[in-house]
């Protein structure tokens, strides 16, 4: 590691450092793997690269609608980076019971593929259109190179000397548990936003973020999939349930990943993201197509400072992804048709008939959700 990316990693832990609880030999290790930009190839990107403390965990670079691979202005992924923060709360993916129906729930990224959060830190290490490593051997090579490959030994208990098939898968699942220990962190889960402060009595929100408050638990409907209250995952509200919605979202003509060669993405402008139902499909589980469509809904702690939003990033700011809750299915309203026509969730969305006070107060209520808040003295 050189010096400018100790430099680098020295200011990202700076950044989320705060008031937070002292972190476990684990925890320290997790948080050493998740800002080390040399464990990619080539060197460059790191966990934090897309999933950021000054992003509210996610990708920093708004101005792209999709995450980008290390591979400068060559691949991108298909989707925007999720908030690593709260993550750990999600409970693994599985089916719940809901009013007697049974539901998805749960899970990492967009479309539930990992189980869990260890599985789901396995996966940018090898994906070629992120960190781009191509075996988990290359990981492990880098981490035994890295300053703290000692700590690693220490901590994991795994010999780093004798990288042999079963030491490797052994490191590998090592270094995945060290990362989501980290991610199960008060640096990731902070709970330190404008609205928590209100809810213990210590800052009054303003009128207008009331009013927002009033709309997001009422008219705007949004604390059905987004509830405001504790329970069942957190003592503290997560503003998502885990399960998974198709609410119409427009394909994004400006995402980079239709670019990419058929060899990333063969299908071109013409690739659909069935979402929760493509992971379905490949596992060969029937009544797939009853999920396609479906992403998971996330949390809206610290949305204010995730854009571009959905999963795709069509939507560059608050206001515009309000606004389509609003108007999806009003008649006056022109709006690009689904990417995925079927299950679309009609009902708790399309045609709330919020005004413009209403969105603005709606918008000014979820920015009192991004952590960091310092109460006025």
């Amino acid at each position: 590691m050189n010096k400018i990316q100790l430099v680098i990693i020295a200011v990202a832990l700076l950044a989320t450092s705060g008031t937070c609880a002292a972190l476990s030999d684990e925890e320290e290790l997790g948080k050493l793997l998740y800002f080390d930009t040399n464990l990619s190839t080539p060197a460059g990107q790191s966990c934090a690269s897309c999933h950021h403390p000054t992003a509210g965990f996610a990708d920093p670079d708004n101005d792209q609608p999709v995450s980008q691979g290390v591979l400068p202005m060559k691949r991108f992924g298909n989707r925007n980076s999720p908030t690593a923060a709260y993550a750990a709360y999600s409970p693994d993916f599985g089916t719940i019971t809901e009013d007697g129906e049974t539901l998805y729930a749960g899970g990492q990224f967009w479309d539930g593929r990992a189980k869990d959060l260890v599985e789901q830190a396995k996966g940018p290490f090898l994906n070629p259109l992120e960190m781009n490593n191509p075996n988990k051997r290359t990981v492990i090579v880098k981490i035994n190179n890295s300053d703290y490959a000692d700590f690693f030994e220490e901590v994991t208990d795994v010999n780093l000397t004798y990288l042999s098939g079963s030491n490797v898968e052994l490191a590998y699942q090592k270094t995945a548990e060290a990362i989501a220990a980290y991610e199960n962190t008060s640096e990731l889960n902070q709970f330190s936003s404008k609205y928590d402060l209100y809810l213990a009595g210590d800052v009054e929100l303003t009128g207008e973020e009331m009013m927002g408050l009033e709309l997001f638990e009422g008219k705007a409907l949004c604390s059905q999939c987004h509830p405001s209250e504790p329970g069942p995952y957190a003592d503290q509200a997560l503003f998502t349930d885990y399960t998974y919605d198709n609410l119409g979202t427009p394909k994004n003509p400006d995402n980079p990943f239709y670019t990419l060669p058929k060899k990333f993405n063969p299908d071109g402008a013409n690739f659909v993201d069935y979402g929760l139902g493509g992971f379905l499909m490949s596992g060969g589980v029937a009544g797939w197509e009853n999920e396609a469509g479906k992403v998971k809904v996330p949390t809206l702690r610290n949305i204010g400072v995730t854009s571009p939003y959905m999963h795709n990033g069509v939507f560059g700011s608050l206001e515009e992804v309000v606004d389509f809750y609003n108007t999806r299915d009003n008649a006056t309203a022109v709006w690009p048709a689904p990417e995925v026509a079927e299950n679309v969730n009609i009902g708790e969305l399309g045609d709330l008939g919020l005004n413009e006070t209403e969105v603005t107060a709606l918008v000014a209520f979820m920015e009192t959700l991004t952590d960091g808040y310092a109460a006025p003295a």
